[in-house]
């Protein structure tokens, strides 16, 4: 399980450092592939990665909907391996996709990894908890 958040930077060729306990789980491979709703990438493992594309294998090809998110979930995705130092390289078209340029927050998300902007993490973080109130009696009703 991917749980805390580190704050790195990106150095100038495009890669960034994955936290030792992340890379522990991502041990037999990752895909990193753009965050649809939240102009976030997700790091997926291998074997979370082949959950999810067997979804959207099954999903019917006569669905418009289906066919573009299966499109820009595939299309905007690349396996990715680590170096000596621990780090990944996130390809030029991620970074620009993410708005991610030399800070960075690598946060643990139950079975994925999410790299933000620090910036937009930031944001994100303070708007969502200026909702907490809204959020908790949502996930009530949701029975959490």
């Amino acid at each position: 399980m991917f749980i805390g958040e580190y704050e790195h930077t990106i150095d100038k060729k495009g890669r960034i450092a994955v936290p030792y306990r992340f890379r522990k789980l991502l041990k037999e491979g990752a895909v990193v592939a753009k965050g649809l709703v939240d102009k976030c990438l997700c790091v997926y493992p291998k074997e979370e990665w082949e959950k999810l594309s067997t979804k959207l294998a099954g999903l019917p090809l006569s669905d418009p909907k289906a066919r573009a998110f299966t499109r820009l979930m595939f299309s905007g995705a690349v396996n990715v391996g680590f170096d000596r130092q621990g780090r990944i390289l996130l390809p030029a078209y991620l970074r620009e996709y993410s708005g991610l340029k030399s800070q960075a927050v690598v946060s643990g998300v139950y079975s994925r990894v999410e790299i933000w902007d620090a910036k937009k993490w930031k944001e994100y973080k303070d708007k969502s908890e200026a909702g907490s109130d809204d959020i908790s009696k949502h996930m009530i009703e949701l029975g959490v």
